[in-house]
């Protein structure tokens, strides 16, 4: 009798110490809580707009006029419905860009929006998009260039005060923000007030980053800064929209400290692509991308838009990877949106709902290998399905790889899985594998090598299982999982994919089979009385191309859409093959290839450097193009040129000079509309500066005659 009291009290004990266990420890370092809120934010628009919309330009040179500012339908509340309508919860605006005009009645310049036609001098943009996001339930970031090319003292102490000036205005007077964004493009060519100089400064030092951010600190201690290498968020090293397949949010930039530029002033693209696992800080990547292949408005980019299938892939490489996306969305010369963006933004949005309307593993049977303490009523598997961040399912200590079997109770068929760890307690798992039963054995289905907010595994096709088991492979630590679900992408017909060989023939070809594909050719969207695509056609001067796959009247895909040039055949490069490849790779319509003036044969050591091409016959040229090397190095890529043409070959005409802005981030095809055609057989392409390296590079150029 008095063993079995004693075996009961030591039950008894072992049942209240298992119950009264503590909460897993953290592990590695922790989200503050403004990050938190960046992290349950997901994506955001970032919305360029401004006097680069007028004049077409990606930078603004610091010398433009206040009064092209003139939009005849401003409607902030029309653009931040436009971001909520896709989907996202926040917008960040850019209140000045590099050219120094500020959107907001500032008292630090006269560069600014007072002296523009808009609301008679009396307009505040900013204003405007803070009430509309309070309208909209929308949150509120800014962005304020510190690179300012329009104010005459930049590059001197006196021009730091100014900024952090327009820093305090937009923190006092425009509500609670929830990012102060900065960007690493600073310093280089401007107006400067009249000098129109170079102006080059130090930018780990300059701007004295650890005073200026106390400020927003002070002022904004919910807003994560955002730069290069954070402090809050870091740059993922490429404007793609895409974080690696690996994504920590932990981070050590490889720089002096955080939020400061390595001495050569770029991160490498790996670093901030992955992260560092058990970085020092926890310093997340932000995935910028724009809408349009620009940041700011191009009319000529009408029709390029990125579809609501291609934000949706970019959104599973960003925010299912863990990171947050970020859209770049351009208000157009009305000040609005334009009903193309707006649509695939809003069709997108509905993606978005259809395919995690319903997760189905609702009623679904879950058994766990481990549970943290035998607590299931406050770490059982209940908690993976309530849709709470924060609330989890945690193993012992001692208890690193569980696995977790699920009965679905009857087969369901998906495509998406989703994964989430309690980031409060630090990113944990390393390695985690799914399995679905295949007539009483398992099978691997999908796997991923981190978890941290969001993981979204976006499966090749459609599975249909009824019993399916989690794996967690490697983690140091006890894991802490906080949702768990398997959803269903609606189905999609096949997007055309348009080629054109060197000869000039056209291809349409879909990655699954269609009924039939019907494309334009004069810029309007095909329908089924278009024409039917079943062989290769010519399209020897160019043009904009657009196909649609169709399966019934009422069943067809997104619109695909690319333009070409005037074929290359019979031209001939004049200038020498001394450098890297022969000269005759910037004339191959082979993207991936590229010419380089140096080279182990090149003396070729400064600038400005010439590539002359012979196209044979007189054309009637209408734009320019130049493709920079695609293989993600920048040496030789031109961000300061000038185009000129000639009948002889001798005697020759400035076309077209400038700067390819943002192409070092943004390597993508340059197009240079000219204000009028010019008739001519040779061109030439000086490359006045590169991005770094002394010779320059060239994957493709190229003209366009229509």
């Amino acid at each position: 009798m008095i063993r079995k009291s004693i075996i009961t009290v030591l039950l008894l004990v072992t049942h209240v110490l298992a119950f009264g266990q503590a909460a897993p420890k953290p592990y590695g370092v922790l989200p503050s809580a403004r990050q938190i809120g960046w992290h349950e934010t997901e994506m955001y628009c970032i919305i360029h707009y401004g006097l680069d919309t007028y004049t077409d330009k990606e930078w603004g040179y610091g010398n433009e006029s206040p009064e092209l500012l003139n939009p005849s339908k401003f409607s902030a509340l029309q653009i931040v419905n436009a971001a909520k309508k896709g989907g996202f919860k926040g917008v960040v605006v850019v209140a000045k860009h590099h050219d120094g005009f500020c959107l907001w009645p500032t008292k630090t310049t006269s560069h600014n929006i007072s002296k523009s036609p808009y609301r008679k001098g009396k307009g505040d943009m900013i204003k405007e998009y803070e009430l509309a996001c309070k309208k909209l339930g929308m949150k509120l970031g800014l962005y304020c260039s510190p690179w300012d090319r329009n104010n005459a003292t930049y590059g001197k102490p006196a021009y730091v005060d100014i900024y952090r000036q327009q820093l305090k205005e937009l923190y006092a007077n425009y509500g609670q923000l929830f990012m102060s964004w900065h960007d690493g493009a600073n310093g280089g060519d401007g107006y400067y007030g009249g000098a129109n100089e170079t102006r080059k400064i130090d930018r780990t030092t300059y701007y004295g980053w650890d005073s200026t951010w106390a400020i927003t600190r002070k002022m904004q201690p919910l807003a994560n800064i955002f730069g290069d290498v954070g402090p809050d968020v870091r740059w993922v090293g490429n404007e793609e929209g895409r974080a690696g397949t690996t994504h920590w949010a932990t981070y050590t930039p490889q720089a002096p400290d955080e939020g400061k530029l390595p001495a050569n002033g770029y991160v490498k693209y790996w670093e901030g692509v992955e992260g560092t696992r058990n970085g020092k800080y926890w310093i997340p990547a932000e995935c910028d991308v724009p809408l349009r292949p620009g940041w700011f408005y191009h009319k000529a980019q009408d029709g390029q838009t990125k579809s609501p299938y291609y934000l949706l892939n970019l959104y599973y490489e960003s925010v299912g990877r863990g990171a947050n996306l970020d859209l770049g969305i351009s208000p157009n010369h009305d000040g609005v949106i334009s009903s193309e963006d707006e649509q695939i933004l809003e069709e997108f949005g509905k993606l978005l709902k259809q395919t995690f309307a319903i997760n189905l593993l609702k009623g679904a049977k879950l058994t766990a290998s481990n549970v943290r303490g035998g607590n299931t009523a406050k770490y059982g598997t209940q908690n993976l399905l309530d849709g709470n961040r924060y609330t989890y399912w945690a193993t012992n200590d001692n208890v690193t790889k569980p696995t977790l079997e699920i009965d679905l109770q009857t087969a369901k068929t998906f495509n998406v899985i989703q994964l989430r760890e309690n980031i409060k307690l630090g990113q944990r798992i390393e390695k985690v594998a799914l399995d679905m039963d295949v007539n009483g054995e398992w099978k691997e289905i999908a796997g991923a090598t981190s978890i941290g907010a969001n993981r979204l595994i976006r499966l090749s096709k459609n599975v249909t299982a009824r019993k399916l088991r989690l794996r967690i492979l490697q983690s140091p630590v006890c894991i802490a999982i906080s949702e768990l679900g398997i959803y269903k992408e609606p189905v999609h017909l096949s997007v055309p994919m348009i080629t054109r060989s060197g000869k000039g023939l056209v291809t349409l070809s879909t990655e699954a089979p269609v009924s039939s594909i019907h494309y334009t050719v004069d810029g309007t969207a095909p329908t089924p009385q278009s024409p039917v695509y079943d062989e290769p056609f010519a399209l020897p001067d160019g043009g904009v191309i657009k196909a649609r796959s169709f399966e019934t009247k009422q069943q067809y895909s997104e619109i695909a859409t690319r333009q070409f040039g005037l074929i290359k055949t019979g031209w001939k490069a004049l200038t020498s093959s001394t450098g890297t490849g022969t000269s005759q790779k910037a004339i191959d319509d082979h993207e991936d290839t590229f010419w380089s003036s140096t080279g182990p044969a090149s003396a070729v050591t400064n600038l400005p450097q010439d590539f002359v091409v012979d196209m044979g016959t007189s054309q009637l040229i209408k734009a320019f193009t130049y493709l920079p090397r695609q293989d993600k190095k920048a040496d030789g890529i031109i961000d300061n040129y000038s185009y000129a043409v000639s009948t002889d070959g001798v005697n020759w005409k400035v076309a077209a000079e400038g700067e390819f802005a943002n192409i070092k981030s943004n390597p993508i095809e340059q197009t240079v509309q000219l204000s009028a055609p010019v008739s001519a057989r040779y061109f030439k392409l000086t490359g006045k500066h590169v991005v770094s390296g002394s010779g320059i590079t060239i994957a493709e150029i190229g003209v366009n005659i229509k």
